[in-house]
Protein backbone atom coordinates (compact mmCIF):
# COMPACT_ATOMS: atom_id res chain seq x y z
CA UNK A 1 0.00 0.00 0.00
CA UNK A 2 1.20 3.39 -1.00
CA UNK A 3 0.82 6.28 1.87
CA UNK A 4 1.16 9.88 0.88
CA UNK A 5 3.79 11.65 3.02
CA UNK A 6 0.50 13.93 4.35
CA UNK A 7 -0.94 10.34 5.72
CA UNK A 8 1.90 8.91 6.55
CA UNK A 9 1.59 10.09 10.67
CA UNK A 10 -2.24 9.41 10.33
CA UNK A 11 -1.49 6.07 9.02
CA UNK A 12 1.32 5.36 12.05
CA UNK A 13 -0.80 7.32 14.64
CA UNK A 14 -4.06 6.45 14.64
CA UNK A 15 -4.17 3.13 12.30
CA UNK A 16 -1.93 0.59 13.26
CA UNK A 17 -2.60 0.95 16.96
CA UNK A 18 -6.08 0.05 16.42
CA UNK A 19 -5.40 -2.70 13.57
CA UNK A 20 -2.47 -4.12 15.81
CA UNK A 21 -4.80 -4.11 19.45
CA UNK A 22 -5.66 -7.92 19.88
CA UNK A 23 -9.11 -7.34 21.05
CA UNK A 24 -9.91 -5.16 17.92
CA UNK A 25 -10.01 -8.47 16.04
CA UNK A 26 -13.94 -9.91 15.33
CA UNK A 27 -15.12 -12.82 17.35
CA UNK A 28 -15.04 -15.89 15.79
CA UNK A 29 -16.50 -19.41 16.30
CA UNK A 30 -13.92 -21.91 16.10
CA UNK A 31 -14.73 -25.47 15.80
CA UNK A 32 -14.81 -28.24 18.05
CA UNK A 33 -14.66 -31.32 15.93
CA UNK A 34 -16.45 -34.74 17.06
CA UNK A 35 -16.75 -38.01 16.08
CA UNK A 36 -19.77 -40.37 16.66
CA UNK A 37 -19.83 -44.74 17.04
CA UNK A 38 -20.18 -44.98 13.28
CA UNK A 39 -16.76 -42.80 12.42
CA UNK A 40 -18.54 -39.55 11.23
CA UNK A 41 -17.11 -36.55 11.83
CA UNK A 42 -19.35 -33.31 13.07
CA UNK A 43 -18.38 -30.05 13.34
CA UNK A 44 -19.70 -28.13 16.44
CA UNK A 45 -19.74 -24.50 16.46
CA UNK A 46 -20.62 -23.79 20.05
CA UNK A 47 -21.16 -19.98 21.86
CA UNK A 48 -18.43 -20.97 24.32
CA UNK A 49 -15.81 -21.35 21.61
CA UNK A 50 -16.36 -18.10 19.98
CA UNK A 51 -13.20 -15.71 20.69
CA UNK A 52 -10.65 -13.58 19.13
CA UNK A 53 -7.77 -15.15 17.23
CA UNK A 54 -5.75 -13.43 20.39
CA UNK A 55 -7.53 -14.96 22.62
CA UNK A 56 -7.31 -18.72 20.97
CA UNK A 57 -3.80 -18.04 20.57
CA UNK A 58 -3.74 -17.22 24.20
CA UNK A 59 -5.88 -20.47 24.88
CA UNK A 60 -2.87 -23.25 22.99
CA UNK A 61 -0.50 -24.45 25.65
CA UNK A 62 2.60 -23.35 24.87
CA UNK A 63 1.33 -20.31 23.04
CA UNK A 64 4.27 -18.09 24.25
CA UNK A 65 6.34 -20.66 21.76
CA UNK A 66 4.65 -18.59 18.76
CA UNK A 67 5.38 -15.56 19.80
CA UNK A 68 8.52 -13.37 18.42
CA UNK A 69 11.37 -13.48 20.55
CA UNK A 70 11.05 -10.12 22.25
CA UNK A 71 6.97 -9.94 22.55
CA UNK A 72 5.21 -11.58 25.91
CA UNK A 73 1.83 -11.89 26.72
CA UNK A 74 1.65 -9.67 29.05
CA UNK A 75 3.12 -6.17 26.47
CA UNK A 76 0.39 -7.33 24.41
CA UNK A 77 -2.51 -7.70 26.83
CA UNK A 78 -1.08 -4.05 28.34
CA UNK A 79 -1.71 -2.58 24.56
CA UNK A 80 -4.90 -4.25 24.20
CA UNK A 81 -5.63 -2.75 27.52
CA UNK A 82 -4.48 1.33 26.56
CA UNK A 83 -7.95 2.03 24.96
CA UNK A 84 -11.32 0.16 24.17
CA UNK A 85 -12.36 -1.41 20.87
CA UNK A 86 -14.76 1.68 20.20
CA UNK A 87 -12.23 4.71 21.38
CA UNK A 88 -9.75 2.87 19.05
CA UNK A 89 -11.89 2.58 16.33
CA UNK A 90 -13.72 6.44 17.19
CA UNK A 91 -9.60 7.66 17.22
CA UNK A 92 -8.85 5.83 13.96
CA UNK A 93 -12.28 7.58 12.09
CA UNK A 94 -11.00 11.02 13.46
CA UNK A 95 -7.89 10.67 11.87
CA UNK A 96 -9.41 9.78 8.32
CA UNK A 97 -11.59 12.74 9.12
CA UNK A 98 -8.48 15.11 9.18
CA UNK A 99 -6.78 13.18 6.98
CA UNK A 100 -9.68 13.31 4.16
Amino acid sequence: MRISHNAAPVWSTSFVPYSSTPTSQPRTFFQETITDAKGKERKKYRYKDMMTPYEKLKSIPGASEYLKEDVTFKQLDAQAAKMSDNDAALALNNARKKLF
